[in-house]
Protein backbone atom coordinates (compact mmCIF):
# COMPACT_ATOMS: atom_id res chain seq x y z
CA UNK A 1 0.00 0.00 0.00
CA UNK A 2 2.69 2.57 1.10
CA UNK A 3 4.65 1.95 -1.93
CA UNK A 4 1.37 2.09 -4.44
CA UNK A 5 0.78 5.46 -2.79
CA UNK A 6 4.22 6.50 -3.01
CA UNK A 7 3.63 5.72 -7.27
CA UNK A 8 0.57 7.83 -6.88
CA UNK A 9 2.33 10.77 -5.61
CA UNK A 10 5.39 10.48 -7.83
CA UNK A 11 3.13 10.17 -10.91
CA UNK A 12 1.02 13.51 -9.44
CA UNK A 13 4.30 15.08 -8.65
CA UNK A 14 5.48 14.70 -12.75
CA UNK A 15 2.58 15.41 -14.15
CA UNK A 16 2.12 18.56 -12.65
CA UNK A 17 5.47 19.42 -13.61
CA UNK A 18 5.12 18.29 -16.72
CA UNK A 19 1.72 20.93 -17.39
CA UNK A 20 4.58 24.02 -17.01
CA UNK A 21 6.55 22.02 -19.91
CA UNK A 22 6.43 21.95 -23.26
CA UNK A 23 4.61 19.28 -25.15
CA UNK A 24 6.82 16.10 -24.92
CA UNK A 25 6.76 13.09 -27.66
CA UNK A 26 6.54 10.29 -25.32
CA UNK A 27 6.36 6.32 -26.01
CA UNK A 28 7.33 4.59 -22.99
CA UNK A 29 5.70 1.47 -21.29
CA UNK A 30 3.16 0.83 -18.35
CA UNK A 31 5.76 0.34 -16.06
CA UNK A 32 8.60 3.64 -17.28
CA UNK A 33 5.16 5.64 -17.12
CA UNK A 34 4.79 4.42 -13.43
CA UNK A 35 8.19 3.75 -12.03
CA UNK A 36 9.96 6.00 -14.19
CA UNK A 37 9.16 9.70 -15.83
CA UNK A 38 5.07 9.18 -16.38
CA UNK A 39 5.15 12.52 -18.29
CA UNK A 40 2.53 11.78 -21.37
CA UNK A 41 0.15 13.74 -23.88
CA UNK A 42 -1.30 17.17 -23.20
CA UNK A 43 -4.02 19.20 -24.90
CA UNK A 44 -5.45 22.44 -23.85
CA UNK A 45 -8.75 23.95 -25.35
CA UNK A 46 -8.58 27.81 -25.93
CA UNK A 47 -10.63 28.76 -23.57
CA UNK A 48 -8.64 26.85 -20.52
CA UNK A 49 -5.59 28.05 -22.02
CA UNK A 50 -7.11 31.92 -21.54
CA UNK A 51 -8.58 31.68 -18.21
CA UNK A 52 -8.14 29.04 -16.32
CA UNK A 53 -10.06 26.75 -14.44
CA UNK A 54 -10.00 28.00 -11.33
CA UNK A 55 -9.04 24.47 -9.86
CA UNK A 56 -6.93 24.18 -6.85
CA UNK A 57 -5.46 20.50 -7.72
CA UNK A 58 -5.90 18.26 -10.76
CA UNK A 59 -8.91 16.82 -11.85
CA UNK A 60 -8.28 12.89 -12.19
CA UNK A 61 -10.07 10.61 -14.32
CA UNK A 62 -8.96 7.17 -13.64
CA UNK A 63 -10.39 4.57 -16.50
CA UNK A 64 -10.12 0.72 -17.05
CA UNK A 65 -10.73 -1.61 -20.11
CA UNK A 66 -11.50 -4.92 -21.10
CA UNK A 67 -11.46 -6.18 -17.46
CA UNK A 68 -13.41 -9.40 -18.95
CA UNK A 69 -13.81 -10.26 -15.33
CA UNK A 70 -10.27 -10.22 -14.16
CA UNK A 71 -11.25 -9.32 -10.39
CA UNK A 72 -7.82 -10.11 -8.96
CA UNK A 73 -5.88 -11.37 -12.14
CA UNK A 74 -3.03 -8.33 -12.11
CA UNK A 75 -4.01 -5.23 -10.58
CA UNK A 76 -7.49 -6.13 -9.24
CA UNK A 77 -10.81 -3.74 -8.64
CA UNK A 78 -8.99 -3.17 -4.78
CA UNK A 79 -5.94 -1.98 -6.37
CA UNK A 80 -7.96 0.37 -8.56
CA UNK A 81 -9.43 1.81 -5.39
CA UNK A 82 -6.33 2.21 -3.76
CA UNK A 83 -4.94 4.23 -6.92
CA UNK A 84 -8.34 6.57 -6.34
CA UNK A 85 -8.33 6.52 -2.51
CA UNK A 86 -4.53 7.53 -3.19
CA UNK A 87 -4.96 11.00 -5.60
CA UNK A 88 -8.13 12.20 -3.36
CA UNK A 89 -5.86 11.54 -0.01
CA UNK A 90 -3.91 14.25 -2.28
CA UNK A 91 -6.34 16.39 -2.21
CA UNK A 92 -7.28 15.38 -5.84
CA UNK A 93 -11.44 15.42 -7.76
CA UNK A 94 -11.54 12.02 -8.79
CA UNK A 95 -13.61 10.31 -11.30
CA UNK A 96 -13.86 6.41 -12.21
CA UNK A 97 -15.13 5.07 -15.77
CA UNK A 98 -15.39 2.14 -17.70
CA UNK A 99 -14.87 1.34 -21.60
CA UNK A 100 -16.50 -1.60 -21.62
CA UNK A 101 -15.93 -5.82 -21.68
CA UNK A 102 -16.36 -5.77 -17.72
CA UNK A 103 -18.99 -8.56 -16.55
CA UNK A 104 -17.52 -11.42 -19.34
CA UNK A 105 -14.89 -13.49 -19.82
CA UNK A 106 -13.89 -15.53 -16.75
CA UNK A 107 -15.94 -17.97 -14.63
CA UNK A 108 -17.31 -15.31 -12.20
CA UNK A 109 -19.01 -13.82 -14.72
CA UNK A 110 -20.30 -16.53 -16.06
CA UNK A 111 -22.01 -18.80 -12.85
CA UNK A 112 -23.38 -15.08 -12.12
CA UNK A 113 -24.21 -13.83 -15.09
CA UNK A 114 -22.39 -10.93 -14.77
CA UNK A 115 -24.17 -9.91 -11.69
CA UNK A 116 -20.93 -10.35 -9.18
CA UNK A 117 -18.92 -7.89 -11.33
CA UNK A 118 -21.91 -5.09 -11.29
CA UNK A 119 -21.40 -5.77 -7.66
CA UNK A 120 -17.91 -5.25 -7.64
CA UNK A 121 -18.23 -1.92 -9.94
CA UNK A 122 -20.61 -0.51 -7.90
CA UNK A 123 -18.63 -1.29 -4.55
CA UNK A 124 -15.35 0.46 -6.30
CA UNK A 125 -17.95 4.09 -7.27
CA UNK A 126 -17.59 3.49 -10.88
CA UNK A 127 -19.17 7.22 -12.21
CA UNK A 128 -20.11 5.85 -15.88
CA UNK A 129 -19.42 3.20 -18.43
CA UNK A 130 -19.75 2.46 -21.94
CA UNK A 131 -21.04 -1.14 -23.11
CA UNK A 132 -18.95 -2.99 -24.85
CA UNK A 133 -19.77 -5.93 -27.14
CA UNK A 134 -19.39 -8.96 -24.98
CA UNK A 135 -22.02 -6.77 -22.00
CA UNK A 136 -23.96 -8.23 -24.03
CA UNK A 137 -23.43 -11.78 -24.30
CA UNK A 138 -25.94 -12.81 -21.68
CA UNK A 139 -28.83 -11.82 -23.56
CA UNK A 140 -30.72 -8.20 -24.54
CA UNK A 141 -33.06 -8.82 -21.07
CA UNK A 142 -30.01 -9.35 -19.08
CA UNK A 143 -28.05 -6.87 -19.95
CA UNK A 144 -30.96 -4.40 -19.26
CA UNK A 145 -31.25 -5.75 -15.86
CA UNK A 146 -27.71 -5.53 -14.67
CA UNK A 147 -27.82 -1.79 -16.11
CA UNK A 148 -30.90 -1.47 -13.93
CA UNK A 149 -28.87 -2.85 -10.66
CA UNK A 150 -25.88 -0.45 -11.69
CA UNK A 151 -25.01 2.46 -9.43
CA UNK A 152 -23.46 4.26 -12.28
CA UNK A 153 -24.85 5.13 -15.91
CA UNK A 154 -24.09 3.60 -18.80
CA UNK A 155 -23.53 5.68 -21.83
CA UNK A 156 -23.49 5.28 -25.76
CA UNK A 157 -24.71 7.42 -28.12
CA UNK A 158 -24.82 4.88 -31.21
CA UNK A 159 -26.71 2.25 -29.68
CA UNK A 160 -29.82 3.20 -30.57
CA UNK A 161 -33.81 1.36 -31.01
CA UNK A 162 -35.11 0.90 -34.09
CA UNK A 163 -36.75 4.98 -34.27
CA UNK A 164 -33.11 5.64 -33.70
CA UNK A 165 -33.23 6.88 -30.15
CA UNK A 166 -30.46 5.91 -27.99
CA UNK A 167 -31.15 3.10 -25.62
CA UNK A 168 -29.10 5.01 -22.63
CA UNK A 169 -27.69 8.65 -22.75
CA UNK A 170 -25.89 9.65 -25.16
CA UNK A 171 -22.75 11.49 -22.46
CA UNK A 172 -22.89 12.26 -19.26
CA UNK A 173 -21.75 15.57 -17.95
CA UNK A 174 -20.20 15.54 -14.53
CA UNK A 175 -19.06 18.39 -13.08
CA UNK A 176 -16.39 18.11 -10.79
CA UNK A 177 -14.89 21.86 -8.86
CA UNK A 178 -16.59 24.06 -11.23
CA UNK A 179 -15.34 21.83 -14.41
CA UNK A 180 -18.24 20.16 -16.84
CA UNK A 181 -16.89 17.09 -18.34
CA UNK A 182 -18.97 15.52 -20.58
CA UNK A 183 -18.20 11.49 -21.29
CA UNK A 184 -19.58 10.31 -24.56
CA UNK A 185 -19.86 7.16 -24.86
CA UNK A 186 -19.13 5.10 -28.07
CA UNK A 187 -20.27 1.01 -28.54
CA UNK A 188 -18.41 -1.12 -31.68
CA UNK A 189 -20.42 -1.44 -34.02
CA UNK A 190 -19.54 -4.71 -34.58
CA UNK A 191 -21.36 -5.98 -31.65
CA UNK A 192 -23.95 -6.67 -34.03
CA UNK A 193 -22.53 -9.55 -35.16
CA UNK A 194 -19.44 -10.58 -32.42
CA UNK A 195 -22.41 -10.38 -29.90
CA UNK A 196 -25.41 -12.78 -30.69
CA UNK A 197 -27.39 -11.05 -33.85
CA UNK A 198 -30.44 -12.36 -32.23
CA UNK A 199 -30.36 -10.99 -29.01
CA UNK A 200 -31.07 -7.39 -30.85
CA UNK A 201 -34.15 -9.11 -33.26
CA UNK A 202 -37.53 -9.04 -32.36
CA UNK A 203 -39.76 -12.55 -32.70
CA UNK A 204 -40.15 -11.81 -36.21
CA UNK A 205 -36.38 -11.65 -37.05
CA UNK A 206 -36.16 -7.65 -37.64
CA UNK A 207 -33.71 -5.95 -35.97
CA UNK A 208 -35.03 -3.58 -33.50
CA UNK A 209 -31.62 -1.95 -31.98
CA UNK A 210 -28.72 -1.69 -33.98
CA UNK A 211 -25.21 -0.07 -33.54
CA UNK A 212 -25.09 3.11 -36.40
CA UNK A 213 -23.00 0.49 -38.74
CA UNK A 214 -22.94 0.94 -42.06
CA UNK A 215 -20.09 0.22 -44.65
CA UNK A 216 -18.56 3.48 -44.41
CA UNK A 217 -18.41 4.38 -41.05
CA UNK A 218 -21.12 7.66 -41.69
CA UNK A 219 -23.56 6.57 -39.49
CA UNK A 220 -21.28 6.12 -36.44
CA UNK A 221 -19.39 9.59 -37.40
CA UNK A 222 -22.94 11.25 -36.98
CA UNK A 223 -24.01 9.71 -34.08
CA UNK A 224 -20.85 10.96 -32.22
CA UNK A 225 -20.98 14.09 -33.48
CA UNK A 226 -24.64 14.77 -32.65
CA UNK A 227 -23.42 13.70 -28.87
CA UNK A 228 -20.53 15.74 -28.79
CA UNK A 229 -22.19 19.00 -30.21
CA UNK A 230 -25.16 18.39 -27.78
CA UNK A 231 -23.02 18.00 -24.95
CA UNK A 232 -21.10 21.28 -25.46
CA UNK A 233 -24.24 23.02 -26.38
CA UNK A 234 -25.13 22.02 -22.24
CA UNK A 235 -21.94 23.56 -21.45
CA UNK A 236 -19.22 20.85 -21.24
CA UNK A 237 -15.85 22.63 -20.99
CA UNK A 238 -14.57 18.95 -21.93
CA UNK A 239 -15.27 15.83 -23.69
CA UNK A 240 -13.88 12.51 -23.23
CA UNK A 241 -15.15 10.09 -25.47
CA UNK A 242 -16.06 6.69 -23.21
CA UNK A 243 -15.37 4.15 -26.68
CA UNK A 244 -15.18 0.30 -26.72
CA UNK A 245 -14.08 0.64 -30.70
CA UNK A 246 -10.22 -0.69 -30.87
CA UNK A 247 -7.77 -0.13 -33.79
CA UNK A 248 -7.56 -3.48 -35.46
CA UNK A 249 -7.81 -3.33 -39.46
CA UNK A 250 -11.00 -5.74 -38.94
CA UNK A 251 -12.90 -2.92 -36.60
CA UNK A 252 -12.37 -0.49 -39.55
CA UNK A 253 -14.67 2.20 -40.88
CA UNK A 254 -15.69 1.95 -36.87
CA UNK A 255 -11.86 2.05 -35.30
CA UNK A 256 -11.11 5.33 -32.63
CA UNK A 257 -8.77 6.29 -34.85
CA UNK A 258 -11.68 6.33 -37.61
CA UNK A 259 -13.69 8.47 -35.30
CA UNK A 260 -11.19 11.06 -34.54
CA UNK A 261 -10.26 11.29 -37.89
CA UNK A 262 -14.02 12.13 -38.72
CA UNK A 263 -15.13 14.27 -36.10
CA UNK A 264 -14.53 17.40 -33.77
CA UNK A 265 -14.75 18.31 -30.66
CA UNK A 266 -13.45 15.79 -28.66
CA UNK A 267 -10.63 15.95 -26.34
CA UNK A 268 -9.54 12.46 -25.21
CA UNK A 269 -10.54 8.79 -26.42
CA UNK A 270 -10.28 6.34 -23.77
CA UNK A 271 -10.44 3.43 -25.72
CA UNK A 272 -11.18 -0.20 -25.72
CA UNK A 273 -12.15 -3.63 -27.34
CA UNK A 274 -8.12 -4.18 -28.91
CA UNK A 275 -6.34 -5.13 -25.15
CA UNK A 276 -3.94 -2.75 -26.72
CA UNK A 277 -1.65 -0.90 -24.47
CA UNK A 278 -0.99 2.53 -24.99
CA UNK A 279 -0.42 5.25 -22.78
CA UNK A 280 -0.93 8.01 -25.33
CA UNK A 281 -1.02 8.45 -28.61
CA UNK A 282 -1.74 12.01 -30.90
CA UNK A 283 -4.57 11.79 -33.42
CA UNK A 284 -5.54 15.05 -35.29
CA UNK A 285 -8.75 15.11 -35.62
CA UNK A 286 -11.44 16.52 -38.91
CA UNK A 287 -10.04 20.43 -37.86
CA UNK A 288 -6.18 19.33 -37.25
CA UNK A 289 -6.67 19.36 -33.90
CA UNK A 290 -4.76 16.74 -31.96
CA UNK A 291 -6.72 14.23 -29.80
CA UNK A 292 -5.16 12.29 -27.06
CA UNK A 293 -6.14 8.43 -28.05
CA UNK A 294 -5.34 6.11 -24.97
CA UNK A 295 -5.90 2.65 -23.70
CA UNK A 296 -5.05 0.02 -21.10
CA UNK A 297 -4.79 -3.49 -22.43
CA UNK A 298 -6.91 -6.10 -20.84
CA UNK A 299 -7.49 -7.88 -17.05
CA UNK A 300 -6.23 -4.72 -15.29
CA UNK A 301 -2.62 -4.94 -16.35
CA UNK A 302 -3.06 -0.97 -16.05
CA UNK A 303 -5.13 1.53 -14.36
CA UNK A 304 -5.11 4.87 -17.01
CA UNK A 305 -4.69 8.18 -15.25
CA UNK A 306 -6.13 11.36 -16.79
CA UNK A 307 -5.24 14.40 -14.87
CA UNK A 308 -7.03 17.76 -15.99
CA UNK A 309 -5.06 20.73 -14.76
CA UNK A 310 -5.81 24.14 -14.20
CA UNK A 311 -4.40 25.26 -17.50
CA UNK A 312 -6.43 22.80 -19.44
CA UNK A 313 -3.73 20.40 -20.16
CA UNK A 314 -4.75 17.22 -20.61
CA UNK A 315 -2.16 14.04 -20.13
CA UNK A 316 -2.42 10.67 -19.65
CA UNK A 317 -0.37 8.10 -17.72
CA UNK A 318 -0.49 4.36 -16.50
CA UNK A 319 0.00 2.81 -13.25
CA UNK A 320 0.61 -1.20 -12.97
CA UNK A 321 1.46 -1.52 -9.24
CA UNK A 322 -0.62 -2.89 -6.74
CA UNK A 323 -1.86 -2.28 -3.61
CA UNK A 324 -5.77 -3.29 -2.20
CA UNK A 325 -8.53 -1.49 -0.69
CA UNK A 326 -10.15 -3.77 2.45
CA UNK A 327 -14.08 -3.23 1.18
CA UNK A 328 -13.55 -4.43 -2.38
CA UNK A 329 -11.37 -7.09 -1.63
CA UNK A 330 -14.06 -8.08 1.26
CA UNK A 331 -16.50 -8.42 -1.83
CA UNK A 332 -13.81 -9.87 -4.45
CA UNK A 333 -12.98 -12.80 -1.58
CA UNK A 334 -16.80 -13.13 -0.87
CA UNK A 335 -17.68 -13.80 -4.71
CA UNK A 336 -14.44 -15.53 -5.18
CA UNK A 337 -15.49 -18.39 -2.21
CA UNK A 338 -19.04 -19.24 -3.27
CA UNK A 339 -17.04 -20.52 -6.88
CA UNK A 340 -14.06 -21.61 -5.34
CA UNK A 341 -15.15 -25.38 -4.77
CA UNK A 342 -17.13 -25.43 -7.63
CA UNK A 343 -14.12 -24.05 -10.56
CA UNK A 344 -10.95 -26.34 -8.46
CA UNK A 345 -12.80 -29.50 -8.91
CA UNK A 346 -10.91 -31.67 -11.16
CA UNK A 347 -12.56 -33.54 -14.40
CA UNK A 348 -10.36 -35.07 -16.39
CA UNK A 349 -6.38 -34.95 -17.44
CA UNK A 350 -4.19 -33.65 -20.76
CA UNK A 351 -1.00 -35.19 -21.41
CA UNK A 352 -0.14 -32.55 -23.97
CA UNK A 353 -0.62 -28.56 -24.07
CA UNK A 354 -4.37 -27.67 -25.44
CA UNK A 355 -3.93 -23.92 -27.05
CA UNK A 356 -5.09 -21.23 -28.74
CA UNK A 357 -1.67 -20.26 -29.03
CA UNK A 358 1.16 -20.11 -31.46
CA UNK A 359 3.62 -22.19 -29.37
CA UNK A 360 6.57 -20.17 -32.17
CA UNK A 361 5.61 -16.77 -31.97
CA UNK A 362 3.65 -15.97 -29.06
CA UNK A 363 0.71 -14.91 -30.48
CA UNK A 364 -3.21 -16.08 -30.74
CA UNK A 365 -3.50 -18.01 -33.34
CA UNK A 366 -6.99 -19.92 -32.86
CA UNK A 367 -8.67 -17.07 -34.79
CA UNK A 368 -6.44 -17.61 -37.86
CA UNK A 369 -5.07 -20.77 -38.21
CA UNK A 370 -6.14 -24.56 -36.63
CA UNK A 371 -5.00 -25.28 -33.09
CA UNK A 372 -5.26 -28.52 -31.08
CA UNK A 373 -7.80 -27.23 -28.57
CA UNK A 374 -9.75 -25.87 -31.73
CA UNK A 375 -9.72 -29.46 -32.82
CA UNK A 376 -10.48 -30.55 -29.47
CA UNK A 377 -13.71 -29.02 -29.10
CA UNK A 378 -14.86 -29.33 -32.66
CA UNK A 379 -14.08 -33.23 -31.94
CA UNK A 380 -16.67 -32.56 -29.09
CA UNK A 381 -19.23 -31.23 -30.76
CA UNK A 382 -19.53 -33.85 -33.25
CA UNK A 383 -18.40 -36.69 -31.38
CA UNK A 384 -21.74 -35.87 -28.48
CA UNK A 385 -23.97 -34.87 -31.47
CA UNK A 386 -23.30 -38.29 -33.90
CA UNK A 387 -23.67 -35.29 -37.05
CA UNK A 388 -21.21 -35.88 -39.81
CA UNK A 389 -19.65 -32.41 -39.28
CA UNK A 390 -18.89 -30.14 -36.43
CA UNK A 391 -17.43 -26.73 -36.12
CA UNK A 392 -16.69 -23.85 -33.63
CA UNK A 393 -16.22 -20.40 -33.71
CA UNK A 394 -12.35 -19.46 -32.47
CA UNK A 395 -13.37 -16.60 -31.13
CA UNK A 396 -15.66 -18.99 -28.59
CA UNK A 397 -12.25 -20.76 -27.93
CA UNK A 398 -11.10 -18.84 -25.42
CA UNK A 399 -8.00 -20.02 -23.19
CA UNK A 400 -5.65 -22.29 -23.30
CA UNK A 401 -5.27 -25.43 -20.76
CA UNK A 402 -2.21 -26.69 -20.01
CA UNK A 403 -0.91 -30.53 -19.41
CA UNK A 404 -1.99 -32.05 -16.33
CA UNK A 405 -5.55 -31.88 -14.24
CA UNK A 406 -8.12 -30.54 -15.95
CA UNK A 407 -10.43 -28.71 -13.63
CA UNK A 408 -14.44 -27.20 -14.28
CA UNK A 409 -12.82 -23.91 -14.18
CA UNK A 410 -10.72 -24.71 -16.91
CA UNK A 411 -13.19 -25.44 -18.99
CA UNK A 412 -15.41 -22.81 -18.28
CA UNK A 413 -12.31 -20.51 -19.35
CA UNK A 414 -12.30 -22.06 -22.46
CA UNK A 415 -16.31 -21.72 -23.42
CA UNK A 416 -17.28 -19.07 -20.68
CA UNK A 417 -20.54 -18.04 -22.89
CA UNK A 418 -22.82 -20.56 -22.28
CA UNK A 419 -24.34 -21.42 -25.74
CA UNK A 420 -26.12 -24.33 -26.79
CA UNK A 421 -24.79 -27.21 -28.80
CA UNK A 422 -27.35 -27.70 -31.29
CA UNK A 423 -27.73 -29.68 -34.46
CA UNK A 424 -29.10 -29.08 -38.04
CA UNK A 425 -29.40 -30.35 -41.57
CA UNK A 426 -27.23 -28.04 -44.03
CA UNK A 427 -26.59 -28.82 -48.07
CA UNK A 428 -23.07 -28.99 -48.84
CA UNK A 429 -23.00 -25.40 -50.52
CA UNK A 430 -23.97 -23.89 -47.27
CA UNK A 431 -21.17 -25.50 -45.44
CA UNK A 432 -18.93 -24.07 -48.37
CA UNK A 433 -20.04 -20.66 -48.26
CA UNK A 434 -19.22 -21.07 -44.33
CA UNK A 435 -16.00 -22.14 -45.23
CA UNK A 436 -15.57 -19.14 -46.88
CA UNK A 437 -16.70 -16.95 -44.57
CA UNK A 438 -14.36 -18.44 -42.10
CA UNK A 439 -11.24 -17.91 -44.34
CA UNK A 440 -12.06 -14.75 -45.80
CA UNK A 441 -9.87 -12.91 -43.52
CA UNK A 442 -6.71 -14.92 -42.77
CA UNK A 443 -4.32 -14.38 -42.02
CA UNK A 444 -5.55 -11.93 -40.17
CA UNK A 445 -7.63 -12.47 -37.45
CA UNK A 446 -11.13 -13.13 -37.05
CA UNK A 447 -13.32 -14.28 -34.14
CA UNK A 448 -15.83 -16.35 -36.95
CA UNK A 449 -12.54 -18.75 -37.92
CA UNK A 450 -13.53 -22.18 -37.81
CA UNK A 451 -12.23 -24.76 -35.98
CA UNK A 452 -13.70 -28.04 -37.78
CA UNK A 453 -14.04 -31.70 -37.36
CA UNK A 454 -15.30 -34.21 -39.97
CA UNK A 455 -13.57 -31.80 -42.48
CA UNK A 456 -10.68 -31.22 -44.37
CA UNK A 457 -9.67 -28.49 -47.00
CA UNK A 458 -7.39 -26.25 -47.82
CA UNK A 459 -7.38 -22.11 -48.25
CA UNK A 460 -5.62 -20.45 -51.02
CA UNK A 461 -4.70 -17.00 -49.48
CA UNK A 462 -3.30 -15.63 -53.26
CA UNK A 463 -6.93 -15.77 -53.88
CA UNK A 464 -8.93 -12.64 -52.93
CA UNK A 465 -11.68 -13.48 -50.88
CA UNK A 466 -15.16 -12.54 -52.42
CA UNK A 467 -17.29 -12.69 -49.70
CA UNK A 468 -20.44 -9.75 -49.54
CA UNK A 469 -21.53 -9.09 -46.15
CA UNK A 470 -24.13 -6.21 -45.31
CA UNK A 471 -23.95 -3.36 -43.07
CA UNK A 472 -23.85 -5.39 -40.17
CA UNK A 473 -20.90 -8.06 -41.65
CA UNK A 474 -23.87 -10.44 -41.96
CA UNK A 475 -22.88 -13.07 -44.68
CA UNK A 476 -24.88 -12.20 -47.89
CA UNK A 477 -23.02 -14.24 -50.54
CA UNK A 478 -19.75 -15.36 -52.43
CA UNK A 479 -19.82 -13.27 -55.79
CA UNK A 480 -16.28 -14.83 -57.13
CA UNK A 481 -13.66 -17.57 -57.06
CA UNK A 482 -13.08 -19.34 -53.75
CA UNK A 483 -10.26 -19.56 -51.14
CA UNK A 484 -11.35 -23.02 -50.02
CA UNK A 485 -10.77 -25.73 -51.88
CA UNK A 486 -10.37 -29.62 -52.06
CA UNK A 487 -12.95 -29.86 -49.60
CA UNK A 488 -13.77 -33.31 -48.20
CA UNK A 489 -15.93 -34.46 -45.27
CA UNK A 490 -14.44 -37.58 -44.05
CA UNK A 491 -12.72 -39.60 -47.12
CA UNK A 492 -15.26 -38.32 -49.63
CA UNK A 493 -15.24 -34.81 -51.41
CA UNK A 494 -17.75 -32.69 -49.97
CA UNK A 495 -21.01 -32.82 -52.43
CA UNK A 496 -22.81 -29.15 -53.02
CA UNK A 497 -26.11 -31.12 -53.27
CA UNK A 498 -26.00 -33.52 -50.30
CA UNK A 499 -27.42 -32.58 -47.06
CA UNK A 500 -25.43 -32.99 -44.47
CA UNK A 501 -26.02 -33.04 -40.43
CA UNK A 502 -23.84 -30.11 -39.00
CA UNK A 503 -23.09 -29.38 -35.11
CA UNK A 504 -21.98 -26.34 -33.00
CA UNK A 505 -23.80 -24.14 -30.71
CA UNK A 506 -26.64 -21.66 -31.03
CA UNK A 507 -24.50 -18.72 -31.67
CA UNK A 508 -23.55 -19.79 -34.60
CA UNK A 509 -26.36 -22.12 -36.26
CA UNK A 510 -29.49 -19.60 -34.95
CA UNK A 511 -28.19 -16.46 -34.20
CA UNK A 512 -26.22 -15.62 -36.71
CA UNK A 513 -23.04 -14.93 -34.48
CA UNK A 514 -20.08 -13.64 -36.22
CA UNK A 515 -22.29 -13.17 -39.79
CA UNK A 516 -23.09 -17.01 -39.98
CA UNK A 517 -26.78 -16.00 -41.42
CA UNK A 518 -26.57 -19.24 -44.14
CA UNK A 519 -27.82 -21.33 -41.67
CA UNK A 520 -30.36 -19.14 -40.02
CA UNK A 521 -33.59 -20.78 -41.13
CA UNK A 522 -32.56 -24.58 -41.88
CA UNK A 523 -34.19 -27.74 -40.18
CA UNK A 524 -33.12 -27.96 -36.43
CA UNK A 525 -32.58 -31.57 -35.18
CA UNK A 526 -31.37 -31.16 -31.93
CA UNK A 527 -32.05 -27.74 -30.34
CA UNK A 528 -30.18 -26.63 -27.38
CA UNK A 529 -29.64 -29.64 -25.81
CA UNK A 530 -26.40 -29.23 -23.73
CA UNK A 531 -24.42 -26.18 -22.68
CA UNK A 532 -20.93 -25.91 -24.39
CA UNK A 533 -18.52 -26.29 -21.50
CA UNK A 534 -20.40 -29.42 -20.50
CA UNK A 535 -20.24 -30.84 -24.21
CA UNK A 536 -16.49 -30.52 -24.14
CA UNK A 537 -16.28 -32.16 -20.10
CA UNK A 538 -18.21 -34.89 -21.51
CA UNK A 539 -16.20 -36.09 -24.45
CA UNK A 540 -13.28 -36.04 -22.92
CA UNK A 541 -14.88 -37.98 -19.70
CA UNK A 542 -17.26 -40.18 -21.58
CA UNK A 543 -15.32 -40.59 -24.88
CA UNK A 544 -11.52 -40.21 -24.36
CA UNK A 545 -11.88 -41.52 -20.95
CA UNK A 546 -11.08 -38.85 -19.04
CA UNK A 547 -7.88 -38.01 -20.80
CA UNK A 548 -6.55 -35.95 -23.66
CA UNK A 549 -3.55 -37.91 -25.26
CA UNK A 550 -1.33 -37.98 -27.59
CA UNK A 551 -3.84 -37.97 -30.61
CA UNK A 552 -3.65 -34.01 -29.51
CA UNK A 553 -0.34 -33.53 -29.20
CA UNK A 554 0.46 -31.29 -32.23
CA UNK A 555 -0.25 -27.42 -31.09
CA UNK A 556 -1.36 -27.02 -34.82
CA UNK A 557 -3.81 -29.81 -35.03
CA UNK A 558 -4.35 -32.89 -36.87
CA UNK A 559 -4.20 -31.17 -40.46
CA UNK A 560 -7.21 -30.46 -41.03
CA UNK A 561 -6.78 -26.74 -42.59
CA UNK A 562 -4.14 -26.24 -45.04
CA UNK A 563 -3.17 -22.41 -45.71
CA UNK A 564 -1.39 -21.83 -48.53
CA UNK A 565 0.79 -18.04 -48.37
Amino acid sequence: MKKLYAIVLSLALVLSLAACAEKTSVSQSASEVTKETPVSAETKTETAEDKGLGIDKDIIVLYVNDVHCGIDDNLGYQDLVTVKNAYERLGHKVLLVDNGDAIQGDIVGTLSKGEAIINIMNESGFDVAVPGNHEFDYGMERFLELAGKAKFPYVSCNFVDKDGKPVFDAYKIKEVSGVKIAFVGICTPKTITSSTPKYFMNDAGEYIYSFCQDENGEKLYAAVQSAVDAARAEGAQYVFALAHLGTEDDCAPWTSTDVILNTTGIDAVLDGHSHSVWQEERIKNKEGKEVILTSTGTKLANIGVLTLSNSGNIRTGLVDDKGETASVKATIDEVKAQNEELVNTVVAHTDVDLTVMDPKTGERMVRSNETNLGDLCADAYRAMSGADIAFVNGGGVRVSIPAGDITYGDIIKVHPFGNQMCVIEATGAEILDALEMSAAKVPAEYGGFLQVSGLKYTIDTKVESTVVTDDSKIFVEVSGDRRVKDVFVGDEPIDPEKTYTLASHDYMLKNMGDGYSMFADNTVLQDCVMIDNQVLINYIVDVLGGNVGEDYKDPYGQGRITILE
